[in-house]
């Protein structure tokens, strides 16, 4: 049984609602819950939990701020309460990467310090918005993200070597730039202060590199079992086209190739999907082929070119899969679909969906991705009813 833990921001921040909880009793919650909501297509009898639910994000993200303290204006730095733009001023996350959250501590020195100006969102002034930070589990290598609102970073040299002095485990520093009033975090500028710009991890036994931009799931110790799950889910047998849609660095799809006849992974993130293309290399998977484009679009064309599919993994962001995609995932016919899901309320809209078009859901089972929070990620197997 997992120790528990108190958390301090539990009340400003609203992230974790759970955190203080019995993690046992909240992995059963998770289940219930979806397994109620997702019943009229399939039953979800099982949710995989965590060892050890603490300090599992490899992706951590603080804003920084300039406050008035009532005597002068102090950096502060935290985490957005949830739904708000407005800054929670932490010190450590019980969520979050340990030494990620050190190296926040450390920048936030730093910028005080050497009196960094700190962007105001208001005026759009200063210079210093965001850091982002990613964590390789199996590596240990870290990449640390500046966000600027300008690509100029006065004292850069002095900031670098000092950071690295205290951190040797950081592999790369990028700067960032953004210099739009927008919600965003990143902007598409970018520049690399120390480093290659990327960072390297290890999952299912293959190797990643990870830029800032590419989308990596913030778990990885559960991302493993969840992939395992949804590969077992294929039923690969060596003769498959299979197709890994919104593949993003190619994970899944590199994961799989060994027991297809050939991979189309399809992503419309042209940065993720030069990673993917190293990612491919750099494991020897050479039966796997990444197109950069609108998944339901590049189907579309499949479909009208007369090609099937046999298996079509299905990732989507939140919001689900759109009705162009699954009426062109239909239309390649493939003989199984592994839904993976971060939406519960999308999922069930899209089962509804393909059960209309002929697939039914066969099996489903959840992954606790994020303990302690209401999110939670699904795997579900799709077969011709």
């Amino acid at each position: 049984m997992a120790e528990i833990k108190t958390c301090p921001y539990v009340k400003k921040c609203g992230a974790c609602r759970t955190i203080g909880q019995d993690y046992e009793k909240t992995l059963e919650e998770k289940r219930a819950k979806l397994d109620d909501l997702l019943r009229p297509v399939v039953r979800v009898p099982e949710i995989v939990g965590m060892e050890n639910p603490y300090h599992y994000r490899n992706k951590v993200h603080w804003a920084f701020q300039a406050v008035y303290d009532g005597r002068r204006m102090r950096h502060e730095a935290g985490i957005y309460k949830e739904g708000t733009h407005k800054v929670v001023p932490i010190r450590e996350c019980l969520i979050e990467d340990e030494e990620a959250d050190a190296i926040m501590r450390d920048i936030l020195l730093i910028a005080r310090k050497y009196k960094m100006k700190i962007y105001d969102e208001d005026t759009g002034e200063g210079l210093l918005r965001h850091v982002l930070i990613r964590t390789a589990h199996a590596t240990g290598q870290i990449m640390v993200v500046l966000v600027l609102a300008s690509p100029v970073m006065p004292g850069k040299n002095n900031f670098v070597k000092i950071l690295r002095a205290k951190h040797p485990r950081i592999e790369t520093i990028v700067i960032n730039v953004n210099r739009e009033k927008t919600s965003m975090i990143l902007g598409e500028r970018e520049s690399n202060a120390y480093g290659k710009g990327w960072i390297e991890d290890e999952l299912c036994g293959k190797r990643f590199r990870i830029s800032s931009k590419s989308f990596y799931q913030v778990n990885s110790v559960q991302t493993e079992k969840l992939y395992r799950q949804a590969i077992e889910y294929a039923h690969l047998n060596g003769h498959e086209t299979v197709v890994d849609a919104y593949c993003g660095i190619g994970t899944i799809g590199i994961c799989a190739a060994h027991g297809a006849e050939r991979v189309i992974g399809i992503e419309q993130n042209e940065d993720a999907v030069r990673d993917a293309e190293i990612n491919a290399k750099q494991n020897n998977v050479k039966n796997i082929a990444f197109v950069n484009a609108d998944a339901g679009e590049y189907l579309t064309d499949l479909a009208e070119e007369h090609k099937k599919t046999d298996v079509i993994f299905l990732d989507p962001p939140r919001q689900g899969a759109t009705e162009d995609f699954l009426a062109a995932a239909v239309r390649t016919n493939p003989g199984r679909i592994v839904y993976i899901s971060c939406g519960p309320e999308s999922l069930l809209r899209d089962l509804k969906w393909l059960k209309k078009h002929g697939y039914r859901a066969k099996e489903a089972k959840a992954f606790d991705l994020f303990p302690f929070t209401d999110h939670v990620e699904t795997v579900c197997l799709l077969t011709h009813s």
